[in-house]
């Protein structure tokens, strides 16, 4: 009887461990946990006090993985008069939510931050212009636009 009353009783304290877990509340991740939020290593690269705007043609398009863990991002080279320039833009899924499109042969203009991105001059874009369109990426702190209006 003895053994029945101490397996019951261990019983009943796994179950309420286990039923309050099941209940407790998740922390909140970033759209698939991208790494490209506000307060992700990445985005604390970028620094407003170098901020820069550059000129050029767009001779490659590809997709970049910033840092290990991260969702691929839409990535440019940039020839401007006096170098071509590697440009992050931001992620992939923000740019296909939005219709943005960037074409090899577009003349475009980026405003963003100067970076040094694997030993190489890079920058991460805040703002593009085509033509007439302008798109912005982040506000004027670098605080990115695909991360929503919550800040804390």
């Amino acid at each position: 009887m003895r053994k029945i009353k101490i397996t019951l009783c261990i019983l009943s304290v796994l179950s309420l461990v286990f039923i309050t877990e099941s209940f407790a509340q998740r922390g909140m991740r970033q759209r698939g946990n991208t790494g490209w939020g506000s307060r992700s290593v990445y985005n604390r690269m970028y620094n407003p006090a170098t901020l820069e705007s550059i000129k050029g043609e767009v001779v490659k398009v590809d997709k970049i993985i910033p840092l290990k863990g991260m969702s691929y991002g839409i990535h440019i080279m940039l020839k401007t008069k006096k170098e071509t320039v590697s440009v992050h833009l931001g992620p992939a899924w923000y740019f296909n939510s939005h219709n943005y499109i960037v074409n090899i042969k577009d003349k475009i203009e980026i405003t963003g931050s100067r970076i040094t991105y694997n030993g190489k001059p890079a920058v991460i874009a805040s703002e593009m212009k085509t033509g007439n369109k302008v798109i912005k990426l982040r506000d004027e702190n670098g605080y990115p636009l695909w991360s929503g209006s919550k800040r804390k």
